[in-house]
Parts: structure tokens; sequence; C-alpha cells
């Protein structure tokens, strides 16, 4: 097992105005599980193919251990890949499959089934290891491309993506036995997707990339709670977090007919490039229905509410601001009508304060 280091890597394309991953600085501590997430074209998978030595590096260094790997050939670099598509030969049974790598090492025979069949057990593999591909569902077909890697027994676990392909139920079955798998292994892994809610749930810490760019760096808990600024805000979490674009009066942010309190200390932070906007940010649950008399409120005019038998989710767009949507959870069956005006007050520990110029967060 290893730690993984990236030391300020870039990479650039050929003919590209700008790099595809800039300045990316972080590192993996052994044995962590750690999910690089963010939107589609982010620079995420073409960070995991630097790190497996299939993207050339333009500058930085990458090491995994003490060992500088950064111009290393792939196959010297001791990692494991497990991708989107599971790449499994057909024609192969599962046992051929998880242990073909090895074969072509030129390693024992017996070694080969010994490392297959412990595999086989750990993945709940071992029923089918006489079977084809053809004959397995797609969960099972994942596993199979998760075997194929853990024989090998690698410094490094990268996996690109690998539940995409899965149906909706499958996803949150798999990825449960993904995480528990990792931790029971201990095997470093650099795991990719564009899922925040993969990232939430399987990750000891999640790294959130955009624009080829490193946005921010933590534990699930500390990207849902302090979100470094308002693309992290409104990237994890779902549903997404509520976030508006407010003009400051005096200690008051307004939109629409929408009244936020804002702390002395938040507004002591913006400065004279923010125009006297500040941009404010609030989870559903971070809403709490109050009476229109309370004062400093979102009136809000409700459209839709979705009942989840557990709780709900309340739709509805503030009132006196054009296309200004908000989302509200609240307890399940509570709703009143559709059109009907309700009134919400953010919750004081709930409310995220971002430099309108910026996107940076405020205290």
């Amino acid at each position: 097992m290893a730690s993984v280091t990236f030391d300020q890597v870039s990479l650039t394309y050929p003919g590209a105005k700008a790099p595809t991953v800039n300045k990316f600085d972080l590192e993996i501590a052994d044995g962590e599980f750690l999910v690089l997430v963010g939107p589609s074209g982010c620079g995420k998978s073409t960070t995991l193919r630097m790190l497996a030595g299939l993207e050339d590096v333009t500058e930085g260094n990458i090491y995994i251990g003490d060992r500088d790997v950064t111009t290393a050939a792939p196959k010297e670099r001791d990692i494991a890949m497990v991708f989107q598509n599971y790449a499994l030969y057909p024609h192969m049974s599962v046992r051929e499959n998880m242990g073909f790598a090895l074969k072509i090492a030129g390693m024992d025979k017996a070694e080969i089934n010994r490392r297959v069949e412990e595999a086989a057990r750990t993945l709940d593999l071992t029923e089918f290891l006489e079977r084809k591909p053809k004959a397995l569902s797609g969960g099972q077909r994942q596993r199979v491309a998760m075997g194929r890697a853990i024989v090998r027994n690698p410094q490094v676990f990268l996996m690109d993506e690998p539940l995409s392909n899965l149906d909706a139920k499958l996803r949150v079955q798999t990825r449960t036995q993904i995480a528990a798998l990792q931790r029971k292994l201990g095997v470093t892994t650099l795991y990719v997707t564009h899922d925040q809610t993969e990232a939430l749930t399987m990750g000891d810490r999640i790294a959130v990339l955009n624009g080829g760019f490193l946005q921010q760096v933590g534990t699930p808990r500390e990207l849902y709670d302090n979100p470094a600024n308002v693309f992290v805000a409104g990237f994890i979490g779902s549903p997404a977090m509520n976030i508006l674009d407010c003009k400051l009066e005096g200690d008051v942010a307004t939109i629409g007919q929408a009244r936020i309190p804002v702390a002395p200390e938040t507004l002591a932070a913006v400065s004279a490039e923010d125009e006297g906007r500040i941009t404010i940010g609030f989870r559903p649950e971070a809403l709490e229905l109050v009476d229109a008399s309370a004062g400093d409120t979102i009136p809000v005019t409700l459209e839709f509410v979705e009942e989840l038998g557990s709780d709900s989710f309340l739709y509805g767009n503030i009132e006196g601001a054009e296309n200004k949507p908000l989302v509200i959870r609240a307890a399940p069956n509570v709703a009143p009508d559709r059109g009907t005006t309700i009134h919400v007050r953010v919750k004081p520990e709930g409310q995220h304060n971002f430099a309108a110029k910026s996107g940076l967060r405020l205290p």
C-alpha cells in the first residue's frame, strides 16, 4: 500500500488554449478512499489517467509513496483500474477473466487460483466462477471487474465511474459493497464520479474539481456543512442548495419581497467590488415554516409538493422576484394547496454567505 501525491500537476493538450487540469495539488493518504467529483468535462478522468500513466503530465510531479512516477510507464506504477465499461472477455469464464493478468505475468497456476478464489469469496462470486460474463447480471459483471483488480494486490486502485452502467437500485447496492470492500482491503483508492450522492456516501474525503481547478477537499460532512465557494455549495447535496443573489439593504439581504438578516461579521467582510450585493445559500432542510407576521421572512408561492413518505419537498417561487425557485424540506402532509403563499425563514446555523463577485465563502 502507498500514499498518492499530486504536486502542482497540470495537463494542457496540444492546441488547447487552457489546461484541462491546472495546478492540481492533492495528497491521498495510505489506505484512504478519496472520491474525485465534478461535472462532465471538469478534468477528473484526465487526473485519474495521469496517475495511471495514460496521459502525459505537462507540469508538476506525481508520486506513489516516495517514488516519482511522473514519467514511469503504466505497468511500472503498480496500480489496477476499474472502468465504467467492464471490459470482460466474453469467451472466458469468470475465473479466467479474473486471473488473466496474472497468467500473462507468468504467475504460477496454483497461486493464480488461490488469489482468484480468495477474491471471489470476498465478492460473493464463488458460485459464478465457471460461468461466462453473458450469464451474469450487470452488478455481478462489475464485481468480476473489481475482482480482476483485487487479485493483482496493487498499491493503488483507480476507479473511473464504475457504476454508471448500472440501474439506480443496483448502483445503491453496489456502491455500498465497493465502499465496504475498500475498507476491508485497505488499498489506497481514487474513485472518479460525476454523481455527488456517490461521493457523499462512499468517500473518506471528497475532492471537488471544476474547470480543471481543485475547488475544495474535505470530508463529506465538511463539504456539506462548510462549502468553500458557491460552486461547491450548489454541487454538493440533493436536492441542491438554494442560492440567491441578493441586494444588501442595511443589515438585511433582499430579493423580491424576501428579507434575510445578515450578521455584522458577514457585512464587515463584504468588499467594495461586491457593489452592495451578497450571495446567500441555504439547504432545503435549513428553512422553517413561520407565520407571515414573524418578520424578515421569505414569502413563497407554492407550485408543487413532492411527498416522500418520511418527509416532503415543497417547490415554489419567491414572491416579487422573477423566476426565483425555492425548495423547502418539510414534514409530510403539512403543505397547503398549490398557489398558496407560505412564509419561511432561514435557520441561523443553516445560512451560508458568499461574496457576490468572487463566490468565496464569507464568515
